[in-house]
């Protein structure tokens, strides 16, 4: 049976037990609580946002690799890995990392945006 937490509606008018909250164990099919089986004062079921899953590891190898290439100051590499990674995976994060690193490695993407007016 899952176990439901609970808050009072006016916390002036709650006693010891309901005044920072109470969990209690209910069927499913039961309808939620609507006093507190102490004071009777009137509660309000606390919904709790779902649990989110991610499928796989959030730190793959090629972000721990990327990372160590960081942390060596190889700046070029790491931007390499993350520009091929991106492009495979269509990560955003990954691109921006990856122009982040050239940058670092001394690569200049500013000429290439200016527009030529002749």
């Amino acid at each position: 049976m899952p176990t439901y937490a609970y808050r009072p509606v006016d916390p002036r008018k709650s006693c010891d037990h309901c005044r920072q909250g109470f969990e209690t164990i209910q069927r499913m099919s039961e309808p939620p609580l609507t006093q507190c089986p102490k004071c009777e004062n009137s509660v309000s079921r606390i919904l709790f946002p779902p649990a989110v899953v991610i499928k796989g590891s959030p730190i793959g190898e090629t972000d721990r690799k990327i990372k160590d290439y960081e942390r060596e100051g190889k700046w070029s590499h790491a931007a390499e890995l993350a520009d091929k990674e991106a492009e495979k995976t269509k990560r955003e994060d990954l691109r921006v990392r990856a122009l982040e690193d050239y940058k670092k490695a001394g690569y200049n993407f500013d000429k290439y945006d200016k527009k030529d007016d002749a």
